[in-house]
């Protein structure tokens, strides 16, 4: 297997918890068709580069499993006993089943919101991945982490949450440096959607900003902030 070759994990909590910070210019239902569309786009973009050979969601959400299936992603239940680690917890434990199921195979932990990424920026990250240690994308911001990948027989030891770029380095993550803006802009706040507005939303998320009533509750809002 070429080494950089992976098997990418994503992870997605129900949509009535989802994108909480958007609150403010977003209602809930809202919230949920925007996680489900940015999802689509980075389940597709990710799909579409040759050495992304699987794509895992774990995920308890119904709307969100039925969502990935039909792009040809697998599903895996999210474990019980979270916690507040919720999201580390179901990384770790998808990567631990494919790695049961396929053996030593390479990993990628991706973030589920990157509506702008583009399938030629996560193909020159596996290109720039080392062979022998994990690697991170730090986001947009430089203190989250977008994507995080460990080689064939290295544990992915996810490190996500507040600060996880500074905890995937001091847990011996190597940081991966490239102009990769799509990949690198998750979506928290009106000014990340501003952002993802200028570099260009995936299909999915262009056609529902595009559909009335997201015009004034959304394009206006981060007109504003741009």
């Amino acid at each position: 297997m070429c080494p950089h070759t992976v098997h990418a994990v994503i992870a997605v909590k129900t949509l009535e918890s989802a994108k909480s910070r958007l609150a403010g210019v977003l209602a809930r239902e809202q919230r949920s068709r925007l996680v489900l569309a940015m999802l689509a786009d980075t389940v597709r973009a990710a799909g579409a580069v040759p050495g992304v050979a699987s794509i895992t969601v774990v995920t308890p959400d119904a709307a969100v499993a039925d969502t990935v299936r039909a792009l040809g992603a697998q599903v895996h239940p999210e474990p019980a006993g979270g916690g507040a680690d919720g999201l580390n917890t179901a990384l770790a434990d998808a990567a631990a089943a494919l790695r049961a199921r396929h053996g030593e195979i390479g990993l990628l932990a991706l973030q589920a919101d990157l509506p702008a990424l583009r399938p030629a920026e996560l193909s020159a990250v596996l290109a720039a991945a080392p062979a022998h240690s994990r690697a991170l994308v730090a986001d947009h911001a430089g203190t989250g982490t977008a994507a995080l990948l460990a080689p064939p027989g290295v544990a992915l030891r996810p490190r996500f949450g507040r600060d996880s770029a500074h905890r995937h380095r001091d847990d011996g993550a190597h940081e991966l440096h490239g102009h990769w803006p799509g990949l690198r802009r998750d979506i928290d706040t009106p000014e990340d959607l501003a952002a993802v507005l200028a570099l260009g939303p995936g299909r999915d998320t262009a056609a529902l900003l595009d559909e009335p009533g997201w015009p004034r509750h959304v394009r206006e809002t981060v007109t504003q902030v741009c």
